[in-house]
């Protein structure tokens, strides 16, 4: 595990500015002050791709200007090190702005489901999960075959899911056309967006960390904010839909764009996972066509 005085040497070589007090957070996490007074986050990323990733999915997601992303100092030599978002809690206003914020992001677009951030790899990564960004044309076969089958095969391998229970998900994999809902071009997403990952600054404002960029279905974003409760929720999707309105049938689409983390976590963390992802694809098998 990394000390603090590596992470302050890779705060310094970052930033070109020499380190005052630096305190693990969690982890492989420090928090730092440089002379002067900026605080920074510190992290360590020892896999070369996921740290190329992170930095080239928070630099598209600051370019689109829309919502608050931490500044990027650097992100070499195993360290990521990004201006530091002050504490605070979420407010119906800033999740109203927020709203609004992420449908202007969604909005700013990107080449093709599947593109990777401009100079992020192929081989990416959701957390520490591997997605691999195969750039492809229509939203529904891209995301069975670029998202939700490789993980349902990892996890049969595995046997947290049976053979018979993976059949359910590979039936409602090749009714993703049906239930995918109207097309719609690729939406620049952050791809990992649970509660997590939004940060609240003290004035109540949103802010993005830790994402999985690439090019997507904008709906994959608000499905990934309900899998485990985002604050002000309905505030957020009223003001989204205030921009951008969301196709019919949202609602009933929400368990197929929560299908890829299911399964993921279900890789991940077991059979309880494994529960939740079954329920999702049930209800979806399930559904007759409109």
């Amino acid at each position: 595990m990394s000390s603090e005085s590596d992470a302050a040497q890779g705060a310094a070589r970052a930033t070109g500015r020499a380190v005052s007090q630096v305190r693990r957070m969690s982890g492989e996490m420090y928090g730092a002050t440089l002379d002067g007074g900026r605080a920074v986050v510190v992290k360590r990323v020892g896999d070369p791709g996921a740290l190329r990733a992170e930095v080239a999915g928070l630099r598209w997601l600051a370019e689109a200007g829309a919502v608050p992303v931490p500044a990027v100092h650097g992100g070499e030599h195993g360290w990521l090190v990004l201006d530091r978002v002050g504490p605070g809690r979420a407010s119906a206003d800033g999740a109203e702005r927020f709203g609004r914020a992420l449908a202007a992001l969604h909005r700013e677009g990107a080449p093709a489901f599947g593109a990777p951030p401009p100079g992020g790899p192929v081989e990416a990564f959701i957390g520490r999960a591997p997605m691999r960004n195969v750039p492809g044309d229509a939203w529904p076969r891209w995301y069975a075959e670029q998202r939700v089958l490789p993980y349902l095969r990892r996890a049969v391998d595995a046997r947290t899911l049976s053979t018979a229970e993976g059949a359910v998900v590979e039936r409602v994999c090749a009714r993703m056309p049906e239930l995918a809902g109207p097309a719609e071009p690729p939406a620049r997403l952050h791809g990992d967006l649970w509660s997590g990952n939004v940060l609240w600054d003290a004035e109540g404002s949103a802010w993005l960390i830790d994402p999985a960029a690439h090019g997507g279905h904008r709906e994959t974003d608000l499905a990934m904010l309900a899998l485990f409760g985002a604050p002000h929720l309905d505030r957020i999707l009223g003001a989204y839909e205030e921009v951008t309105p969301l196709a019919a049938g949202r609602r009933e689409r929400v368990p197929l764009h929560q299908l890829f983390p299911l399964l993921v976590h279900t890789v991940l963390y077991g059979r309880g996972y494994a529960e939740e992802t079954l329920a999702a694809a049930r209800a979806l098998d399930g559904r007759h066509p409109a």
